[in-house]
């Protein structure tokens, strides 16, 4: 899959750095292994963050910032990486979904970035390309309906949205029958050493928890 960033994104953040990563992985209902590292990790969150400070976290708040300079308020839509973090501190249990999805969302969590994970046999043509969502545009959140994305940063393939930083789509979404995973990780904060980083996380939690195999990533801007 090839991705391309819009000169739209360019203009809002010249310092975006994204990681493209594909694993050919198992699909389970839930995993102990995985949702213990969940669990401790959610104990040092509680022991150093609150509801202010992680916004402090840098690729939180570099996403905020997009978010502001694209026209969205990021408090009335939260990045998912902030909103997961948030539910950890506030006393509320995290989604149990499935292990891919489970793991996606830790992997956003320790790093602070907001990260799209796909089935990529769900896509349509062979691009996405990073733009900003208009108004109008029709996007069905995973779980929410439709949700209005003029000015969040959105992954269109050759059909439409695909993936914002607050909700990924509908058509795209993981499954229990997914075999192919696709993630894309958003550096908003141009630290491209820490994307790589998550990348690498990811890949090591695909393994360890899903019989991850032919694992690839590239970096992308």
């Amino acid at each position: 899959m090839k991705i391309l960033v819009s000169d739209e994104i360019e203009k809002v953040c010249p310092s975006f750095v994204g990681a493209h990563v594909e694993v050919s992985v198992r699909n389970t209902p839930y995993s102990e292994g995985l949702w213990n590292e969940i669990n401790r990790l959610e104990q040092q969150f509680r022991a150093t963050l609150t509801t202010e400070t992680l916004k402090d976290i840098s690729g939180i708040a570099a996403t905020r910032r997009v978010y502001r300079a694209c026209g969205k308020d990021p408090s009335r839509y939260r990045p998912a990486a902030e909103a997961l973090i948030r539910r950890m501190l506030q006393g509320k249990e995290l989604y149990q979904i499935s292990t891919l999805v489970d793991l996606v969302n830790l992997a956003s969590i320790k790093f602070g970035y907001s990260i799209g994970g796909f089935d990529a046999e769900k896509f349509e043509g062979d691009t996405l390309t990073l733009g900003i969502g208009k108004a109008g545009e029709p996007y069905e959140g995973i779980g929410r309906g439709l949700i209005n994305i003029e000015g969040l940063p959105v992954y269109r393939d050759s059909r439409g949205g695909v993936g914002t930083p607050t909700s990924d789509n509908e058509r795209t979404k993981i499954d229990l029958n997914t075999t192919h995973l696709l993630v894309l990780i958003n550096g908003y904060d141009g630290n491209e050493e820490s994307v790589h980083a998550n990348a690498e996380f990811l890949i090591r939690l695909a393994c360890d928890f899903c019989e991850g195999h032919d694992a690839s990533y590239y970096i992308y801007r």
